[in-house]
């Protein structure tokens, strides 16, 4: 028992050992189920086991996990949260949940991530590079698919519940059933917490501070059924509201005002439906989706609202012509509407293509090509066509030695806030342009990967400020120029005695503007340590660390250094039968003082216990 468990989560945390992997199945290299063994494409899988064992609350901490990821909030739980894959801003990375867009056209920061809580998930893929040659605009960063659980055959029932300082409270409530053609499953997940000041000036202690707490909930259906043995349709519809504290007030005498200030809210709702139709015979599989993503926040305080809806028709056909090889062709129609105040749209259709090809050798040594074309083509900008090609080589002479190359091209598009918000929008902004590559090996435990990725016209924020350097304004601009991105990723994993898994990464990146100067709030390097120690029978102990290098509020070293820190967190759990399991956690148990970004709060040491019941 203790060596299979092991063996999942060695196999599942940062899947370095990609030769060992037969049975995981991923969608978000080729936009279509492929094994990873078989992808090109440099990508790592968070497990249902990892997130489970690890009682993960967020998507972002789960995310965090990886190397390449990093992140910042404004706070703790439901502030603004922006991630960072390998040095690239959120803004720029599409994610998906079920296969529906999570990026909201009327936002900041692409993904709500401050919203995206763990709910019943079965994996986390998370692809790095250039993916717009599959999945067009806001992939130029990378594409994080979430796909949550299935229901099984029979019926199944879950039940989690979780408290934890700052009153925490988390309940997780999922039924499912499968019969011979038909199946329906129903979770509802809520969390409240009275949370921590989300402000905190440096150097101030946060207890002298008012909370700001937070509450959320998501509730989701997926239903199915077979209407012959080749074909089927599924729906998915979900729900997730939030009620929201934060520290504002531009008009707050000092910073010791803003973060005291009682008078500031926000409340959101996020919809994400969807209708797949699915055909499956011995030559091909077609899948016909339609989609809706909807998007509202509310900051009454501000007297702002904003709506958003993001609607989307797709169909693709994945032909096989080779015992290996196989051609996927598609189109899609997205139409992007951001309403309110600013009361604009725009829409995009597109084609797309991707082939992969086998190339083997003998009975163990392997190459293979996957390579991918698509043409977008938008009413309110140019058109553009992008791709990526990757190569794979399996070695038989170096035992278990496996090389990648990846590169590719993507176009990420202003946003409609980016575009026609009145105090910041800039209607005169273009699509910026990015080409990256990639080139890993790994052999056994260890992984090693460089990247180098280079933004042609970079859209970021730009601040004002007068001769005596006050902040005068801002707003949205194009970086006339290449900046660039780019850093080695290391990898590494090994058990001991068949009872403590070690797992380690380090990631270094050089990231910087079109100026040559580093780019704010990215960390220099960042080293991510994980211990799992299952020597004892039913009991699992896990001890996790991650040090943050220098990193600036600001462009060219300029204003706070936010980074040189270090974060450990613990947890516990004891499997008491096949269907109970009681964990406790506690995060940050040094009590570290920092901030991720200047003059926000991040969490003290918190501890948290529950148990979680299934059959």
């Amino acid at each position: 028992m203790k060596q299979s468990l092991i063996t999942i989560l060695m196999l599942s945390t940062n899947l370095i050992a990609q030769e060992k992997l037969q049975d995981i199945t991923v969608t978000s290299a080729i936009n279509s189920e492929q094994n990873i063994k078989n992808t090109t494409s440099n990508i790592e899988v968070i497990s249902a086991q990892e997130i489970e064992e690890r009682h993960y609350t967020t998507i972002t901490q789960a995310l965090n996990s990886i190397s390449g990821v990093n992140f910042t909030t404004n706070g703790g739980l439901g502030q603004t949260t922006s991630l960072y894959l390998r040095g690239m801003a959120s803004n720029r990375v599409l994610v998906l949940v079920d296969g529906v867009r999570q990026n909201d056209p009327t936002g900041l920061s692409g993904a709500d991530f401050a919203n995206l809580m763990i709910t019943d998930i079965e994996q986390i893929e998370v692809i790095k590079g250039s993916q717009s040659g599959v999945w067009g605009a806001d992939a130029s960063a990378g594409v994080i698919n979430i796909i949550t659980k299935s229901a099984q055959k029979g019926t199944h029932y879950h039940f989690l519940q979780e408290f934890g300082s700052f009153n925490h409270t988390k309940t997780d409530i999922g039924v499912s059933h499968r019969g011979d053609n038909f199946y329906i499953k129903l979770d509802n997940t809520q969390l409240s917490t009275d949370g921590f000041s989300a402000q905190l000036p440096r150097g101030e202690e946060l207890d002298k501070y008012e909370d700001d707490a937070y509450n959320s909930r998501t509730t989701s259906i997926k239903v199915g059924f077979d209407i012959d043995d080749n074909n089927n349709i599924n729906l998915s519809h979900s729900v997730t509201s939030s009620d929201n504290e934060f520290d504002g007030g531009g008009y707050a005498d000092s910073p010791k005002d803003k973060a005291n200030n009682p008078d500031y809210d926000s409340s959101s709702i996020s919809k994400f439906s969807k209708i797949n139709y699915q055909h499956i015979d011995s030559f091909s599989k077609i899948d016909i989706d339609v989609s809706k993503s909807e998007f509202s926040r509310e900051f009454p305080a501000y007297t702002s609202t904003y709506d958003g809806e993001v609607l989307e028709y797709s169909a693709k056909s994945k032909m096989n012509y080779g015992s290996k090889d196989f051609i996927i062709v598609g189109t899609d129609y997205k139409k992007f509407k951001h309403k309110n105040e600013i009361d604009r749209k725009y829409s995009n259709q597109a084609l797309f293509l991707t082939n992969s090809n086998t190339f083997r050798e003998d009975g163990e040594s392997k190459t293979i090509l996957t390579q991918s074309i698509r043409r977008d083509i938008y009413k309110a900008f140019d058109s553009k066509t992008t791709g990526k090609i990757g190569l794979k080589r399996v070695h038989k002479k170096i035992d278990n030695l496996i090389t990648t190359i990846n590169y590719g091209t993507a176009y990420n598009v202003p946003t409609l806030y980016n575009l026609y918000d009145k105090m910041n929008g800039n209607p005169n902004l273009t699509p910026e342009s990015t080409e990256s590559w990639d080139i890993s090996a790994q052999w056994k435990g260890a992984k090693i990967t460089y990247f180098d990725t280079k933004v042609e016209d970079m859209i970021d924020y730009v601040s004002k400020y007068d001769k005596d350097g006050n902040w005068i304004g801002g707003g949205y601009d194009n970086l006339k120029g290449k900046s660039k991105i780019k850093g080695v990723e290391i990898g590494y994993e090994t058990n001991i005695a068949d009872e403590l898994l070690i797992s380690t990464s380090y990631t270094n990146i050089n990231a910087k503007n079109e100026k040559g100067e580093l780019l704010r709030r990215r960390p220099k390097e960042s080293l991510k340590i994980a211990i799992e120690y299952y020597g004892i029978d039913k009991l699992h102990l896990g001890l996790d660390s991650e040090y943050i290098g220098k990193r600036y509020s600001l462009d060219n070293r300029q204003g706070v250094q936010t980074g040189k820190y270090t974060v450990t967190n613990f947890l516990a759990n004891y499997q008491v039968s096949s269907q109970l399991n009681l964990y406790a956690k506690v995060d940050n148990i040094t009590d570290k003082e920092y901030q991720t970004v200047d003059g926000y709060s991040s969490s003290p040491r918190a501890v948290y216990m529950g148990m979680r019941l299934s059959y």
